[in-house]
């Protein structure tokens, strides 16, 4: 006999779990030893934590596999480095160096301000660290520190400057042009003219070798020192360093630590005032401490295991344990209402295994999608969303596996406690009741153990009776099911609108702390020095005849194009300027022969260009590089992408690339691959959904409610202030897993509802799961609570999307889905929803009177719907069907042992 049911495998767990609960519960104290011994096993991997850590920022918060990362190692292997001719202009990363910014509210181009830059600048060089000094470890160039345009324009004497008409962007000395824009910021110039008039801020930079690492920070951090107690009542100084982000970076875990604490101190609270009964038997006091603790021991362990596998921990790890504490707390909540609908006066085992078999299934549901949600987000291109997904899956796994285990043999001994009747502190046995002449407080402390007589149950609390007979028949009002819709519909308007200003990228300031130092920096660095871009790097991968005149004209039309881009300021080429030396000189360089015969002598004449041609050994051109000055007028995504689409335009083959790059190349695949592994996780969540979840219908509403809190989520995340980029991409991942929680919840309650009215259902699903449901919500967001004043940026953001989804999540589990979708008709839709008894019995009506008298024979096969649905209603179905399609009733539902000529019309309707 063939059997077609929908709740095959969730009638089969429900069995499984139902029998764990019991054997647990015959034997709790080995599930309350062995997680404690395993959890303090794995829990030995911490030692390692230090070695573990990874707080590279490039590593961690840049693409894995970035275009830029390829372009730059071509431009390092093409044109490698001269230490005795340094050229920040032609470095192919961030660099090793130290930077300040002087600012004055007025012209900071006085002899008073500039005296105060260039003692500031002599207290720099001549700064001793550990018996060495700058020029003991500055870049050189040509056996000479680097120094700073603006002094050597002065000469390094204050007074010079009323004698000196600078122009601006470039400055011309001795028949060489600076370019004045990198050391001057907001330059006012004289009306019709480039000569400088004033301006508000000068920058320096101080370039350290980079091959002695160890002598270079050191010196950094003594600049550091040094800066930081500079005062001057002429200028304001704010400063940074080429390794300040790293180190402010690693700060940030630190800034959190005492939040752990205190959050765990807040869980601890609430999950005791909440599960606090005035019953002094009955009260889940421990329960829920044990809960906290299993959290506890989930982390523990999940990041245990990891550390010990040597995985790479990242910052944003550190966020890991406010979200496994929401999580296990919303676990307990829902396994303590189960076991709070169990008969009192079964045994311990028996009230375990009926809670198993009524919360395991739904705790498997919720486990394994945030699980398998942030697994899925371990193939993301950023380490730290990597790192993040991980840890964070395999403490889910933990958190689960704790909860069925350890949290049950919790109970159980709660369970062993209540069934003798003791006191839930002194363990004393107490009386359920004391004679009435006994005060009222006595009564209270001294007493407990009742249930009610009727159900054998233990009393209904407050909450609980508040969702039973007022939040449930309110939902289910007609009136109010339209004011549910038109709210909703103001937040789906409101989700949409978010979506369309939302803005992607990480701000680079947006990894250090609030309180900063290289925050005043790089805020200086927007106001001041905002006007000019990078200085792009645009690379001749080819071996280029630069003598031909016709091909030289396929490369000018590459320049061309590039400045005729309207955020591209300028061209510095070797062979323009070659060219205009050949030129002035009156020499002939169209031939191959003469082209390298002048280039040579030109090369000794201006040898920063010596860095820009990578030479064969036989004297060919193999290939070279010139830079383009770009302007800030457009995002720097646009600004990245239209270069490189302007590269391959070329006729020749060009690459363009900035150390920037690297950081830019996020905006290129964050937007793509967070919807991508948004679109797969749902997939998933909904494959989940349909095998665990008896109802079709209601795996669909699920679906339907993960994408419309991701929705939410992203749109209200934009109007909070939050970016799409790496951190949020990690939060929205999580989002997936935490927006499946609430529904899962209620439309597994609602299916598993032995009521036949369908607003029955509903209402019992919200009396059954209402209050666990508002009690983990609650719990997770007062568990992240304490993050929101965190100085750190990643922990804001945590918090602020973590708010979100919890709190719209909720929306969706206790009003949304049960006002508007678990009812009996879908009038948005005009379609009658089939979970009605009434509905059902008019599909087969209809199905049985249009079936022919003779179907012939199909050998012995039968095929069986288990509807699930109550006796009477089968009946109704069987008394038509048999009548019209000669069907006779089975045990659980219609049995057809005739060939059916419209097989697969019978097929679509036995699915259904």
């Amino acid at each position: 006999m063939g059997r077609i049911r929908t709740d095959c495998i969730e009638r089969l767990l429900r069995i499984c779990f139902e029998m764990m609960g019991h054997f647990i519960g015959s034997h709790p104290w080995w599930f309350l030893i062995i997680p404690l011994i395993l959890s303090a096993s794995l829990g030995s991997g911490f030692f390692l934590l230090e070695d573990r850590m990874s707080d590279d920022i490039e590593e961690q918060f840049t693409p894995v596999n970035g275009q830029a990362k390829l372009e730059r190692k071509y431009i390092q292997e093409t044109f490698p480095g001269n230490d005795s001719m340094f050229s920040p202009l032609r470095l192919s990363t961030d660099g090793n160096y130290a930077t300040l910014i002087a600012t004055s509210d007025r012209n900071i181009l006085t002899v008073a301000s500039l005296q105060d830059i260039l003692d500031l600048d002599f207290q720099v060089k001549n700064m001793v660290v550990r018996s060495f000094q700058y020029v003991d470890v500055c870049a050189e160039v040509m056996g000479s520190c680097t120094s700073n345009y603006i002094l050597d324009i002065i000469e390094y004497s204050a007074n010079n400057i009323d004698a000196i008409n600078l122009t601006f962007p470039w400055y011309n000395s001795n028949s060489e042009s600076i370019p004045l824009y990198l050391s001057l910021g907001s330059v006012k110039m004289y009306k019709e003219s480039s000569i400088v008039e004033s301006a508000k801020a000068i920058q320096l930079h101080y370039y350290l070798d980079e091959d002695n690492k160890t002598k270079t920070d050191l010196w950094l951090e003594s600049f550091i020192n040094l800066v930081s107690n500079i005062s001057s009542t002429s200028i304001q100084v704010s400063y940074s360093t080429s390794m300040s982000m790293q180190w402010e970076f690693k700060k940030s875990p630190a800034s959190i630590v005492y939040s752990f604490s205190i959050t765990y101190a807040i869980a601890i609270t609430f999950s005791i005032v909440s599960c606090w009964r005035l019953d002094s038997v009955r009260t889940k006091v421990w329960v829920a401490s044990c809960g906290v603790l299993s959290t506890g021991l989930a982390v523990l362990s999940g990041f245990g295991v990891l550390l010990l596998l040597d995985q790479p921990f990242v910052m944003t790890v550190a966020s890991c344990p406010f979200m496994i504490l929401g999580i296990g707390l919303d676990d307990m909540f829902i396994m303590i209402s189960c076991w709070q609908r169990t008969r009192v006066l079964d045994s311990v085992p028996a009230r375990l295994a009926d809670t198993y078999k009524d919360a395991a299934v739904s705790i498997s549901i919720t486990s394994l999608t945030n699980a398998l949600a942030l697994l899925l987000g371990y193939c993301s291109p950023f380490g730290s969303v990597r790192s993040f997904c991980l840890y964070a899956g395999i403490s889910i796994c933990f958190c689960y596996l704790y909860s069925i285990t350890f949290l049950g043999a919790c109970m159980a001994l709660n369970g062993q406690r209540e069934a003798e009747n003791k006191h839930w502190f002194t363990c004393a046995k107490i009386p359920e009741d004391l004679p009435s002449r006994n005060s009222e407080g006595l009564s209270i402390c001294c007493v407990g153990g009742s249930y009610d007589r009727t159900t054998e149950k233990e009393e209904t609390d407050p909450m609980s009776y508040m969702f039973e007979r007022f939040c449930g028949p309110m939902l289910t009002h007609k009136l109010m099911k339209s004011c549910v819709f038109v709210i909703y519909a103001g937040y789906l308007a409101v989700s949409i609108y978010g979506c369309f200003i939302l803005k992607e990228g990480l701000d680079i300031r947006n990894l250090a702390l609030d309180d900063s130092y290289i925050i005043n920096y790089y805020n200086n660095q927007r106001q001041h020095f905002s006007e000019y871009s990078c200085n792009v790097m645009v690379a001749v991968k080819q071996p280029f005849p630069y003598w031909d005149e016709d091909e030289q004209k396929h490369l000018l039309s590459c320049i061309s194009n590039f400045e005729s881009l309207n955020y591209v300021n300028g061209t510095l080429a070797w062979f323009l300027s070659f060219l205009q030396y050949a030129n002035t000189s009156n020499l002939n360089v169209s031939s191959q022969e003469t082209f390298q015969t002048y280039l040579r002598p030109f090369l000794e004449l201006k040898p920063m260009f010596k860095q820009d041609i990578n030479f064969t050994a036989d004297n060919t051109i193999q290939a070279s590089r010139f830079f383009i000055q770009t302007l800030n007028k457009v995002p720097t995504k646009d600004m990245m992408i239209g270069l490189r689409k302007t590269a391959e335009e070329c006729p020749v083959e060009l690459l363009v690339f900035h150390p920037a790059f690297i950081y830019f190349d996020q905006y290129t695949v964050i937007m793509d691959n967070t919807i991508q592994t948004i679109l797969v996780a749902v997939i998933v969540m909904l494959v989940v959904s349909l095998i665990l979840i008896p109802n079709p219908l209601c795996s669909l509403w699920v679906a339907f409610a993960i994408c419309s809190v991701i929705v939410g989520v992203t749109g209200f995340m934009a109007l909070w202030g939050v970016n799409l980029d790496s951190i949020s991409m990690i939060n929205l991942l999580m989002c997936i897993g935490f927006s499946v929680d609430f529904s899962a919840h209620i439309s597994y309650s609602f299916v598993s509802s032995s009521q036949s009215d369908v607003n029955k259902k509903a209402m019992n699903a919200l009396a059954r799961l209402g209050y666990p449901i508002l009690q983990g919500a609650l719990s997770t967001i007062l568990g992240v609570a304490v993050l929101s004043t965190s100085g750190s940026y990643i922990f804001r953001t945590f918090f602020k999307i973590v708010f979100l989804v919890i709190t719209f999540g909720m929306l969706h589990g206790l009003v949304f889905i049960p006002g508007l979708a678990l009812q009996d008709q879908l009038d948005l839709f005009g379609i009658k929803c089939l979970i009605h008894e009434q509905s059902i019995c008019q599909v087969f009506v209809l199905f049985g009177m249009s079936l022919q008298q003779d179907f012939g024979t199909l050998g012995d096969h039968v095929f069986t719907i288990d509807c699930c649905l109550q006796g009477s209603l089968v009946d109704q179905i069987f008394q038509v069907s048999a009548r019209e399609a000669h069907c006779a009733p089975g045990n659980n539902g219609l049995g057809f042992q005739e060939t059916l000529s419209e097989a697969p019309l019978v097929r679509i309707l036995l699915s259904i």
